[in-house]
């Protein structure tokens, strides 16, 4: 069974309801072999392309990975990623600001761990979480250090998707390639990996019980983020919300949508001049005559 990555990526312009979205898609695997199969081809070519983009050098790729608690960041950005040199890739996380960064705009400390040309930039959370945990909680805008007249602006979060689209077409014109990944779980099945996280020892610490708190707002989450995929997506920065009940079928999901996107860039191998080829037979002959 194909996977259309297509299928899951937010039109420009559409109205997001996902309460109207699935969460749970049929897998296309028929067992925990042919899954661990399909996900090890996409790695091996995920790794050749990456080593094909860092060579090339032509473009930056920034992945970000959004999503409610326990929907899956952490192991769909391991597994996906797991043969990709780290050399040519770094993850940055982004909880809550520090009082330096608190000091500047709300895109200045994700702006400082964008991507080179050539590397592929992963954010697990983002600027996005200034339109979602921020518009949840308004209150932390007091904290931010705002114009009064600012943080009462009712526009204030149509201002911050034209700030973030504007950012993203910048970046876009100048070679970073972005795409956004939401994982879409449901509340079932968030209280079903909250209880695992609780009741598996290795599995406590990634349980807290600002968790349970977080989870008194799922509305709310859900309407930010309703509003937010509706404004942001768009034909060079989309998003795509990858259903996330099952582990396994999210992350051959999410693997497509990378694989599909490295595929689309015009890439090649650097060509060797005849001046650069006239100095590597020089150097291969010194080369074979110590080997003498």
């Amino acid at each position: 069974m194909k996977i259309d990555s297509k299928s899951y990526r937010v039109r420009p312009g559409q109205n997001v309801r996902l309460r109207e979205w699935p969460t749970w898609v049929k897998p296309p695997f028929t067992s925990k072999d042919e899954y661990k199969e399909i996900l090890e081809k996409h790695v091996a070519e995920l790794s050749s392309l990456q080593q094909l983009h860092y060579a090339s050098n032509r473009y930056a790729l920034l992945l970000i990975f959004q999503g409610l608690d326990a929907a899956g960041k952490d192991g769909a950005i391991r597994h996906v990623l797991s043969g990709v040199n780290p050399e040519g890739c770094e993850v940055s996380s982004f909880k809550e600001p520090s009082a330096e960064e608190l000091e500047h705009d709300f895109l200045w400390r994700t702006t400082r761990r964008l991507p080179e040309r050539g590397r592929i930039g992963v954010f697990n959370r983002s600027y996005y979480e200034e339109v979602l945990v921020v518009r949840v909680h308004p209150e932390m805008l007091l904290k931010q250090g705002l114009p009064k007249e600012e943080r009462e602006d009712k526009h204030i979060w149509d201002k911050r998707y034209r700030s973030i689209v504007d950012l993203e077409s910048h970046l876009h014109c100048n070679g970073t390639r972005i795409v956004k990944i939401f994982l879409h779980v449901s509340k079932d099945e968030q209280r079903k990996r909250f209880l695992e996280r609780i009741d598996e020892p290795d599995h406590n610490w990634k349980f807290s019980a600002a968790d349970i708190h977080e989870r008194k707002y799922w509305k709310a989450y859900v309407e930010a983020y309703e509003a937010c995929l509706s404004a942001t997506s768009t034909e060079h920065a989309p998003w795509y919300a990858v259903p996330a009940d099952d582990k396994e079928t999210a992350r051959l999901s999410v693997s497509q949508i990378v694989l599909d996107a490295l595929r689309d860039l015009k890439m090649s191998y650097p060509k060797t001049t005849p001046k650069r080829r006239r100095e590597l037979d020089s150097i291969r002959q010194l080369l074979v005559k110590k080997q003498g």
